[in-house]
């Protein structure tokens, strides 16, 4: 049984991986330029793989362990795509007040998700999973897209949105095994 304090800290810390992607009152008037969306793409994408790291680290449980391996697998694939565009393109991936929220969000999972064990991990990663893909994908349809310029980036970003709902979905699902 998770004690209150726990279940208070993982539901605050959900709570900012649904709102860590959202702009600010003046990120919401300033478009983000198409090395910024660059940025932020890269950015969410490395978090993933990074926490999908910890699952394999972490957990014994079988489902967690192949969602993990899928997302860096996935994850990696798409970095590398994105990589492989911004160097086609010549653009230099700027960071940002969204890179900046993403990063502070995920050094805060991290030990969030670091400090717990057995089946209280396994239901912190699958709940953060599906709050995160959550956020990415309301932030790319929402943020990404509307403000990218360059068709190509504006197509990567199109092109990944399946596979980003499938992870919701899986995530969802998953989570909803630890409740």
């Amino acid at each position: 049984m998770f004690s209150l304090q726990s279940t208070t800290k993982l539901l605050a810390t959900l709570s900012l991986a649904c709102l860590f992607l959202a702009p600010s009152a003046d990120a919401q008037t300033k478009k983000l330029s198409d090395p910024e969306i660059a940025s932020v793409a890269v950015t969410a994408n490395q978090i993933d793989v990074n926490y999908g790291k910890i699952a394999l680290k972490k957990s014994k449980n079988a489902e967690i362990r192949k969602f993990a391996e899928t997302m860096i697998r996935d994850h990696e694939g798409v970095i590398k795509q994105a990589v492989a565009l911004a160097t086609k393109l010549h653009v230099t991936p700027l960071s940002n007040d969204m890179t900046k929220s993403l990063l502070a969000g995920e050094k805060k999972t991290t030990k969030m998700l670091n400090g717990k064990s057995g089946k209280a991990f396994d239901k912190a990663y699958a709940e953060n999973e599906a709050a995160y893909h959550d956020a990415v994908i309301s932030a790319i349809k929402t943020t990404l897209i509307p403000d990218c310029q360059n068709a190509e980036l504006k197509e990567l970003l199109n092109s990944v949105m399946p596979v980003l709902a499938h992870h919701q979905h899986m995530a969802h699902e998953m989570a909803a095994n630890f409740k």
